[in-house]
């Protein structure tokens, strides 16, 4: 792998690296500066000569750094290890842990009905499996072959912005929506009856001065006063937060329906923003190339990341101190390490014989003559289908991710190799206009959004064609196939999908607009929902929620589409 593949940061910062107290051992990051709150409850440990979150050299990548089912840690919870032992060495006391961890599943999986020596064993192993792949943050949920796509799932369709809907996010417990307009307001919506509960309109800068002549910050302002274009919710469901074009992150309290807090410190349009799940740290991503890092527990700013060259389009975080993000026409993906303060270039776009020459690939492929020739003609017919600009990014493990351009191409990456594992080209089909002159011109029309079932292999896409795209990915994550579509008249210029807890929609009934447009298809008559397997919500409007490139305005509504993805009975 070239040098240049890692891009490491040149500006240095001082930290302590430290380790929670505890039967998991996992490493966070607490850091000295302005305006950075000190991590209560941690002990410092001090390495040899080297840090102690150190990169791994297994398969196993992340923040947590440790052992298949953590079997080998040495910090254990003395209640959860059965009888203790003060002179039973580190070994002895892991192999006791791992009898009594059978034993569990054995129980679990016998239910008292059967001897545990009658129990398949290649039974136990796949839960063992599935178990270390939960722990190590790999796809352990196999479930896109579920789900029949031949009619239209039950929906849910909002109304009540004036202009395009630039995202919508629903709460992992199935209670609320939240959506955003070019307008600048937010609105919160019931997601079991559709009804609206509160709406956040846009402001205006108040005219309050300060002492002397300086006007009040604008993070003082309760509310945004321009186009709001990201949201997102942290997983416990207790805060919102949202982002635009005035350049502040806003902090709301998702019961209360109450403005918390404000914070600047962008010089351009904040573009996307993502929780890192399971926790409440917040990464933004702006127009001015960099991102940063809140820790809303505190109500802080921790730290800003440098490297993009171009604007910062979109981002995405999952359980790990990692993010990955897309930087527009620098053509890069780029996978943040923040315990290590380093990064993974990830170069897009197409084929360059001078980057081929200088990382030493140029003749790669090529071993007969006879393969020159056509090789050429590929690249030629190919030439104006080459991608510009990265423009969307979704994770869907620790290590794996997938990004879309403006090319039409869906690239599946992961952090062990530094071009794509698979490319899906021209995914949403070509956008065709009629010239005078040059006849009839097709261009790809370019990923406006992606979004993942986290650690699963379901993932969707959105352009303007008027339908969402589902794919699924293959069990050894080399490459994903199309597994159906629905319908969505307008831009798709957000997309989310999420498992709720069940029993959580039982009963719902949502009211049924039937789908206008030239891809409309029937829907089915609905009376009532079960709780779905997945919800997959996405924001439309009729124009790109960065600009005006593209309208579509035939039976296209502003507002969210709700799906009710139902697994098909065997």
């Amino acid at each position: 792998m070239p040098d240049s593949f890692f891009a490491n940061k040149t500006r240095k910062r001082k930290r302590t690296t430290t380790r929670d107290v505890g039967p998991t051992s996992s490493k966070k990051v607490a850091r000295t500066g302005p305006g950075r709150a000190p991590v209560k409850g941690k002990v410092n440990v001090k390495g040899k000569g080297r840090a102690v979150d150190e990169e791994l050299e297994s398969d196993v990548t992340g923040d947590e750094g440790v052992d298949d089912m953590d079997l080998g840690a040495e910090d254990v919870d003395p209640h959860e290890s059965g009888e203790e032992d003060e002179d039973e060495t580190p070994a002895e006391k892991r192999l006791r842990l791992a009898k009594l961890y059978l034993e569990s599943v054995k129980e679990g999986l016998a239910e008292g009905e059967f001897d545990a020596a009658e129990i398949d064993k290649e039974l136990i192993s796949s839960r063992l499996k599935q178990d270390v792949m939960i722990h190590a943050g790999k796809v352990h949920l196999f479930i896109a072959d579920n789900y029949d796509l031949s009619q239209e799932p039950p929906t849910l369709r909002t109304r009540g912005h004036r202009f395009s809907v630039t995202s919508a996010v629903a709460s992992e417990d199935g209670r609320y929506l939240f959506t955003s307009g070019k307008e600048g307001s937010i609105i919160k919506w019931d997601l079991r009856s559709g009804s609206r509960l509160k709406t956040f309109p846009k402001l205006h800068p108040g005219k309050t001065k300060g002492k002397g002549k300086e006007k009040a910050s604008v993070t003082d302002v309760p509310g945004h006063t321009d186009e709001v274009l990201t949201l997102a919710l942290s997983g416990d469901g207790k805060y919102l937060a949202s982002a635009g074009k005035d350049r502040k992150v806003g902090v709301w309290d998702v019961e209360k329906g109450e403005w918390v807090k404000g914070f600047g410190g962008h010089r351009d349009t904040i573009s996307s923003i993502a929780f890192r799940k399971g926790t409440q740290q917040l990464y933004s991503a702006s127009f001015d190339r960099t991102i940063k890092l809140f820790d809303l527990s505190v109500m802080g700013y921790v730290e800003t990341l440098f490297g993009h060259q171009d604007s910062v389009l979109a981002l995405d975080a999952l359980r790990s101190e990692t993010a990955v993000s897309v930087g527009g026409r620098d053509k890069t993906a780029r996978f943040w390490k923040i315990v290590d303060e380093s990064q993974l270039v990830f170069r897009g776009g197409g084929r360059s014989s001078v980057r081929e020459l200088l990382e030493g690939g140029a003749l790669e492929g090529l071993e007969e003559d006879g393969d020159v020739e056509p090789r050429k003609k590929e690249r030629k017919e190919q030439k104006r289908y080459v991608e510009g600009s990265l423009e969307s990014v979704a994770m869907i493990d620790e290590t794996t991710f997938l990004s879309g351009g403006d090319s039409g191409s869906i690239c599946l990456w992961t952090t062990q190799k530094k071009k794509p594992i698979y490319t899906q080209a021209i995914a949403h089909g070509f956008n065709e206009v009629h010239s005078e002159t040059e006849g009839l011109i097709q261009t790809p029309r370019w990923i406006t959004a992606l979004g993942s079932l986290r650690y699963s292999d379901l993932f969707a896409s959105g352009s303007w064609e008027g339908e969402i795209r589902l794919w699924k990915i293959d069990p050894k994550l080399r490459s994903f196939s199309l597994v159906g579509t629905v319908s969505a008249p307008g831009v798709i210029n957000s997309l989310q999908l999420i498992s709720p807890p069940k029993g959580s929609l039982d009963g719902v009934s949502w009211a049924q607009d039937r789908p206008q447009g030239e891809h409309a298809r029937p829907v089915a008559a609905v009376t009532s929902i079960k709780t779905p397997l997945v919800l997959l919500v996405a924001g439309v409007g009729q124009e790109t929620r960065l600009g005006r490139w593209v309208t579509v305005k035939d039976g296209v509504r502003n507002g969210a589409l709700v799906f009710a993805l139902h697994p098909t009975l065997h």
